[in-house]
């Protein structure tokens, strides 16, 4: 894969760092490091970050601080490091803002192979579309270019899987989707999720975007089959 990516790295277990750090070099790409939280947004807030490898147990700034705050402007991929494996924790940790997880203790090469298919999802060619597009009279705005999305003129931070889910709606307006379809569109065949995993990403998705959520208007449940985006009064910059 191409070196051009820059990888951050945050975890307070000096070894883990450095076996990490040592293992992602051997591929070709950029690391820095972090040991707390409070380091890790500094040099976010600095640097051109691509993916973000995050412990939740971290000194000064928790995990979860760290995540919901990279959130609030950014859809940089996450993969956060945690020591709980059951289905609800992994789903919670997908709420807050990752895009993938891996249990402590892990495999080291496990994790450059997510590293590599997190990346390979989220910065491959986007369906071609217009650069920006607008709902509502500028209600809603989404950047294609840029993955940014913004809701009444202020930057919301949605993950870049529910950027993704997001972009297959913006490309299909109308058109209605399963679980599997969506899963398959936004990440490819060899994504390895399960089923609630989607309802999550549409969860939060219209926590960000919708006004009410659990009356939404962009994207509407289709019971029995799916769902759908309602691109009510589009307009193409």
């Amino acid at each position: 894969m191409n070196n051009k990516f820059k990888i951050l790295v945050v975890d307070d277990e000096e070894k883990i760092v450095e076996v990490v750090k040592a293992y992602l070099e051997k591929d070709g790409f950029e690391v820095i490091t972090a040991m707390d939280g409070e380091t890790a947004l500094n040099l976010f807030s600095k640097e051109t970050i691509h993916l973000i490898v995050l412990d939740l147990m971290l000194p000064k700034l928790s995990g979860e601080e760290v995540c919901h705050k990279i959130r609030a402007t950014s859809s940089v991929p996450i993969i956060m490091l945690t020591a709980k494996a059951d289905e609800d924790e992994r789903i919670e940790g997908i709420s807050i803002g990752a895009d993938d997880y891996l249990t402590k203790p892990f495999s080291v090469r496990e994790l450059v192979v997510r590293v590599r298919a997190l990346l390979r999802r989220t910065y491959r060619e986007i369906t071609p579309m217009a650069d920006i597009l607008t709902f509502n009279n500028g209600d809603l705005e989404v950047d294609i270019k840029k993955m940014i999305v913004k809701k009444r003129g202020e930057a919301i931070g949605l993950t870049s899987n529910e950027f993704k889910v997001l972009t297959v709606f913006l490309a299909n307006p109308s058109q209605v989707f399963s679980r599997e379809q969506l899963v398959e569109k936004a990440f490819g065949i060899d994504y390895e999720g399960f089923d609630r995993t989607v309802d999550t990403y549409i969860k939060t998705i219209r926590q960000k975007i919708e006004d009410t959520p659990k009356e939404p208007k962009y994207i509407i449940t289709i019971y029995g089959m799916g769902y759908k985006f309602i691109p009510s009064f589009i307009e193409v910059k």
